[in-house]
């Protein structure tokens, strides 16, 4: 299974870019946006996630050969 780097970097920038974003939120007294950001920004990589889980299944039933 070969995950690729810029897989890692864009999953890495958006984690800074959420951290940043909700901090200045929270500065300015914006919790509720600063919230709604994170959950943003983690539905975000799940969906980024979400792709490379379905090939790990579709690589582990043709392993084991289970159609």
């Amino acid at each position: 299974m070969n995950v690729s780097v810029d897989l890692i970097f864009k999953i890495a920038a958006i984690g800074i870019l959420v951290s940043v974003l909700n901090q200045v939120l929270i500065r300015s007294g914006r919790e509720e946006q600063a919230m709604m950001t994170t959950l943003v920004g983690i539905v975000v990589v799940l969906f980024m996630v979400i792709q490379l889980i379905s090939n790990l299944f579709t690589t582990v039933k043709t392993m084991f050969q289970l159609y």
